[in-house]
């Protein structure tokens, strides 16, 4: 007969005894059971001499939570909607973190910015077109404290999710060049295909990150915009600068007159520091089209183009940098995948060792079978304690990584800005082309004109208003030839901001991942070096009957 020499059995009242008496009715799949190890873990953790302490690895606190149920780690897709269900993580105060983030929204004009308490609301009557069948909308109650307000008085307005737009318009309007924070999609389909509550839950968190962003910016934190957003009462007006529909119908009843009238359209100062996309002066569109047109397919140098290297290779190594950032992205939500299935499988893995247990237990007619079965509850509860570790190191994953999400959504304002940058230049290529004709045009007419004794005076006369154009289309080249030079420097100085702000970001993104993947890895390792030393037994016996034989 093979000797051995059993384990030390595990001490009385440990959650290994409890795995005994596990309900194996209930423990049809994983997800279904598995709260029902938390208590099993906080007792094996008291009697384990190797389950490692709580500890800080770093500037990073590495501890696992202790909530009282398995719940599925987030995809790295949804990671930015991660506690959407929640209105409580950060709608108190600031981002709570030591990430550069934090340190931005604490230098930012706000000490508190929080989007809570949707309610829903029925539109207008007005707005309605079938009687009684008013739609509805929900409204959120969006509160702030200016950082530099003595009293520090506490607004609060209730805005929806137009108003938002309405902003955005307004920000993309007064801040052209700069890397304006992209606001949360309309999110139509997933409106349709979740549930209300927590498609409202989900918007009610992407709309306070979105209110942090702005309030992180250093030029549009402190302005206006934001201010009468977050502080004036009552709806939200849509200007007319705003208005697309408006705009459009402006700029189609002003064409007929500028075609069929011969009305000179000469854009106003205030209008060439827009794009033409607007709608309000569809000639100018058509003269912009044109001039595009020209320039890139007739093969006609412009008068003015953009001779600045030193942005030309920045804007090429932008792009490099969101394809890799894009691939990037990618593997880090194949990596998160992969852990939560990682930590299912030892979930599961755990719970075939308990029913195996518990089958042991209950026809041990030997030693031999009770040391099996005592065997088989450590390796049960070491599986789920790693299941629990992975699940817990998921949840630092996508926290660390999510940078790179976030990154690659800033490259949308980075694009516009770019946009911005070009709808400028061609701005102010078409005027220069302007001149250039009107110019050609008057000395043809005074060619014309020299012909005859004593003058044309009809063609003196459309002389002087031709000069006319001239001059109010050189005080529009020189306002666009301005905005266009402000554009420039808002994309120099907000590249530069990005690129401090990606070094911060990304360091501490490595850093805190590197240190969370040690720390987990170390637990898990411990985890199972201690069963390991209880089952050493096996070895022992297994060398013993060897030299026996």
């Amino acid at each position: 007969m093979m000797s051995s020499t059993p384990p030390p059995e595990p001490a009385a009242g440990s959650g290994e005894d409890d795995m005994e008496s596990l309900p194996l009715a209930a423990a049809s799949d994983y997800a279904s059971v598995a709260s029902t190890f938390d208590p099993l873990l906080s007792s094996a953790s008291a009697v384990s001499p190797r389950s490692p302490p709580s500890r800080a690895v770093g500037a990073f606190t590495l501890s696992p939570t202790s909530s009282s149920s398995f719940v599925d780690p987030p995809s790295y897709a949804d990671a930015t909607g991660a506690g959407a269900g929640s209105s409580s993580p950060r709608s108190a105060s600031s981002p709570s973190s030591s990430s550069p983030r934090s340190a931005r929204a604490a230098a930012s004009e706000y000490a508190l910015l929080a989007v809570s308490d949707p309610e829903t609301e029925a539109e207008p009557a007005a707005t309605s077109l079938v009687p009684g069948s008013a739609p509805t909308f929900v409204s959120y109650l969006v509160t702030s404290v200016r950082r530099g307000d003595p009293a520090q008085r506490r607004h609060a307005v209730r805005r929806r999710f137009r108003d938002f737009v309405t902003l955005a318009d307004r920000l993309a309007e007064a801040f052209r060049g700069h890397f304006v924070p992209p606001r949360p999609d309309k999110n139509t389909v997933e409106s349709q295909v979740m549930q209300k509550d927590e498609f409202v839950a989900q918007r009610r968190a992407a709309l306070e990150r979105y209110l942090w962003r702005l309030a992180e910016h250093p030029a549009i934190g402190p302005s206006d915009e934001l201010r009468v957003f977050l502080q004036a009462e009552g709806k939200m007006p849509l200007p007319g600068s705003t208005d697309v529909a408006s705009r459009m119908l402006d700029g189609a009843a002003r064409l007929p007159r500028q075609l069929i009238a011969g009305e000179e359209a000469v854009a106003a100062p205030q209008d060439v520091v827009q794009p033409a996309k607007g709608g309000r002066d569809l000639l100018r569109i058509f003269k912009e089209l044109k001039q595009s047109v020209v320039t890139d397919w007739g093969g006609i140098k412009p008068p003015l183009v953009e001779e600045d290297r030193e942005f030309l290779e920045k804007k090429v190594k932008m792009q490099e940098w969101e394809q890799q950032l894009t691939n990037a992205s990618q593997q880090a939500e194949a990596l998160v995948k992969a852990q939560q299935d990682m930590g299912e499988t030892m979930g599961a893995l755990g719970l075939a060792f308990v029913r195996l247990t518990k089958l042991e237990t209950e026809e041990a007619m030997y030693d031999s079978q009770r040391i099996r079965a005592a065997d088989s509850r450590r390796v049960a509860t070491a599986a789920v304690k790693t299941s629990r570790a992975c699940r817990d190191l998921n949840a630092q994953t996508v926290k660390y990584l999510d940078t790179l999400h976030e990154h690659l959504s800033i490259m949308l304002s980075v694009h516009t800005a770019f946009s911005d940058r070009a709808s400028a230049l061609l701005t102010v290529q078409t005027l220069m082309s302007d001149l250039a004709s009107l110019q050609s045009r008057i000395e043809k007419l005074e060619a014309a004109s020299s012909k005859i004794f004593g003058g044309d005076r009809a063609r003196i006369r459309k002389v002087e208003e031709l000069r006319e154009t001239i001059r109010a289309t050189e005080d529009a080249k020189f306002c666009a030839l301005r905005e266009y030079d402000r554009i420039k420097e808002n994309n120099r100085s907000e590249l530069q901001r990005l690129d401090r702000e990606r070094k911060e970001d990304f360091l501490t993104m490595l850093k805190g991942f590197v240190t969370s993947q040690a720390a987990y890895a170390e637990k898990i390792v411990d985890g199972w070096e201690t069963v390991a030393e209880e089952t050493s037994g096996y070895a022992r016996g297994s060398d013993d009957a060897i030299l026996g034989s």
